[in-house]
This record gives C-alpha cells, sequence and structure tokens, in this order.
C-alpha cells in the first residue's frame, strides 16, 4: 500500500512517499480502508521531535491521526463492526498511520461515520472533536450558564469547541482577526475578541473555564480572566504531574512536568483558580457521542482545504503556517 513515512525526527522536512507492507491485524482490531485524513499540528510536532520524550515512536514510522475510511475486516474479538461499514476514528498513540491506504484501529477507538457528512467531512471531526469533548465534558463538566473563552476560535479545535460548549448551553468567548469574526459567530460565540486590536484579559473577566491552546503569554493572561473557583484547561501546555501520572512517564520525566507547570500552578492557586494539562486520547464511546450531536446539527466541520494524497507534505505545511480557518484534509481515496 501507499504511505507517507517518517524515517528520523526533521523539523519542516517532508515525508518519504513508499510502497510498504498492509499493516497486521490484532485481534481487538479493524482494518479500514482509508479514504480520507485529517490533518493536525500534533503532525507537524512529531514530525519535528517535539514529542519525542513523551511520545518516542519506532522509526521508520507513518503519520497522520485522524480517519474516515470503510471497514475491510475485523479481527476475531470485534463485535461492533462488520465489513462495508463507514467508520471514523481518531487512532490511538503508538497506532498511528492515518496518511495511508489502510490502518488498524482498535475497535474501542472506532464509531460509525455521521451519516450527514461525506467522508473529508468526517475525517475533519475526531481529533479536535475528542480534546473539546475531554476539556468541556469531562475535565470543566460545563453547565448551562456558565461562561467559556475558547482561545483562536477559527482554528481546528476553536471551531469545534464553539459548538459543543454552546449546545452546554454556555456563554461562548473567543479571540479571531476581524476577517474571521462572522465565521466563530455563525459557529456561536457570543462575544468576539480581534487579537491584533485588544487583549482579552482586559475585556473579559469572571468566566468559569478557559480552554488555552496559544502560548505562555496567553496562558498568563487566561489565569485573569477566571472567577474564583474556574479553570483553565490547557491542550498546549505546560504539562503538569497528573498527566505524567495518566501517561506513565519515567520518574525524571514527572519530575520536568513538575517543574514545567509549578509556576502556573502557584499562580492558579494564589487565584483560587485550576489549572490542568489535557493530552486528549483516543475514544470510540465519546466520539460515538459526538456522532449523534453532528447528526442532530449541533456541530458542523469546518474545512478549510482539501490535499490530494499526493500533496500530504504541502497539508502538514498548510497546517504549520497557522492561518487555516477549520482544518485541512488529505483525500486518499
Amino acid at each position: 500500500m501507499k504511505a507517507f513515512v517518517l524515517d528520523r525526527y526533521i523539523k519542516g522536512g517532508a515525508l518519504r512517499s513508499a510502497e510498504v507492507s498492509a499493516p497486521s491485524l490484532s485481534d481487538d482490531e479493524v482494518l479500514v480502508e482509508v479514504h480520507a485524513a485529517g490533518v493536525n499540528p500534533l503532525d507537524a510536532k512529531i514530525r519535528n521531535g517535539e514529542f519525542k520524550l513523551i511520545l518516542p515512536y519506532k522509526m521508520p514510522l507513518i503519520l497522520g491521526h485522524d480517519v474516515a475510511g470503510v471497514v475491510v475486516r475485523v479481527g476475531p474479538r470485534v463485535r461492533q463492526f462488520k465489513p462495508g461499514d463507514e467508520v471514523y476514528a481518531r487512532a490511538d498513540d503508538f497506532h498511528i498511520g492515518t496518511f495511508a491506504e489502510l490502518i488498524a484501529v482498535k475497535e474501542s477507538s472506532l464509531a460509525i461515520k455521521p451519516r450527514c457528512l461525506t467522508m473529508e467531512e468526517a475525517a475533519s471531526i475526531p481529533l479536535v472533536a475528542l480534546t473539546a469533548w475531554q476539556a468541556l465534558v469531562e475535565k470543566a463538566q460545563i453547565q448551562k450558564g456558565q461562561k467559556v473563552f475558547i482561545q483562536a476560535g477559527s482554528g481546528g479545535l476553536g471551531s469545534i469547541a464553539i459548538q459543543l460548549a454552546k449546545h452546554l448551553g454556555a456563554t461562548v468567548a473567543t479571540t479571531a482577526s476581524a476577517g474571521n469574526a462572522a465565521l466563530v459567530q455563525s459557529l456561536g460565540a457570543d462575544f468576539v475578541i480581534d487579537y491584533r486590536q485588544q487583549d482579552f484579559d482586559y475585556v473579559l473577566h469572571d468566566y468559569d473555564m478557559v480552554l488555552h491552546s496559544q502560548d505562555s503569554k496567553a496562558l498568563a493572561k487566561s489565569l485573569r480572566v477566571l472567577k474564583e473557583g474556574g479553570q483553565v484547561v490547557s491542550v498546549s501546555g505546560p504539562p503538569d504531574p497528573a498527566f505524567g501520572q495518566t501517561v506513565r512517564a519515567p520518574g525524571i520525566l514527572r519530575v520536568v512536568f513538575r517543574l514545567l507547570s509549578a509556576g502556573t500552578q502557584r499562580r492558579a492557586q494564589a487565584l483560587g483558580i485550576g489549572y490542568s494539562f489535557l493530552f486528549m486520547r483516543a475514544e470510540g464511546s465519546q466520539l460515538q457521542e459526538i456522532t449523534r450531536l453532528v447528526d442532530a446539527g449541533a456541530i458542523r466541520p469546518v474545512i478549510d482545504k482539501v490535499f490530494p494524497f499526493d500533496a500530504t507534505n504541502e497539508a502538514i505545511a498548510y497546517v504549520e503556517s497557522g492561518r487555516t480557518k477549520g482544518k485541512v484534509v488529505i483525500k486518499v481515496r
């Protein structure tokens, strides 16, 4: 099968187009014919070596985390899926590889594709929607009437998180350029701060939750917009000790995580607010809930551009540029 392979960590480098063997299938896995694959900043960061301590992959590695496609074959312990099913997933860490014609996905990470979406639209959903779900529903437990600040509302994560927060009944503020204000308002944002003209910490006050996805300066500002008892959930760091326990990191890494997050934890504690780091995980049962929301019209995909399979490297570079509105997708089949 054709795939795009990483031979070694290389910042800004290109993946190698190659013919490789089809993946073997474990008893609890489903072989999926890839029709479309979503592209995420995580793909570029893994290629660059930014996660090699947290995710020590063996090379060569097929990149790609989001998939939509058709079931080809199932392992003997699989009960929920059968050949011919249209499915989608965020592949598990250490089992990624959606930039290929076939991928083996754990049954527990897979869900039936939303009926109303094309393969390309479905491939744009899993990683960002699961991140939003795990931040807003699982960690923050957002309730109707609460106030949520979502950074970078026109991006892949922000565009889905806004819709989920509105579905949960929250008042939503976000940052976006003036050119993207209409987009994020159409997704449900109640307040839009033009980050080129205003500092959000001068505008927002007494928020219940911040979904942080930007740099350390934005994190420091985010602590100031929360009311006492509020919380920041960060997907861009710094990692905290709880994350080290979750991923069963070696002792030295847990010490590093504690040191990296110590300053943020102290500032948050002084303000009476919470801080936690989220590195999302594959979860088919949550994706099934997201499927219901998509089919009900509560969440819609936002796609910037679809690239052909041969242009996989160009798609990654486009995502890495930071100029995307919503998601970028590769059409594999």
